[in-house]
């Protein structure tokens, strides 16, 4: 999956979809994904998860830049 940067924040802080992504249960993909942060362009490995929104099935690769602070990242159309 070849991803885009969507976002970043504080945990328990982040819209995403519409909505605070961590007030919704993640399943993981067990799919891993390569990233660069956008200020630092540090490599991070990802991994891809998936979550129910109001019926929908979404997709996006998550994880921590550093502490307590995540990077989203979504899928490239």
């Amino acid at each position: 999956m070849a991803c885009k940067y969507e976002i970043a924040g504080q945990e328990g802080q982040c819209k995403l979809f519409g909505v605070n992504i961590f007030d919704y249960r993640w399943l993981a993909t067990g799919n891993k994904v390569e990233v660069k942060d956008p200020i630092y362009q540090r490599e991070h490995i990802f991994m891809i998860w998936q979550v129910e929104i109001d019926g929908q099935i979404y997709q996006f690769a998550a994880g921590e830049f550093s502490n307590g602070v995540w990077g989203f990242y979504l899928q490239e159309k």
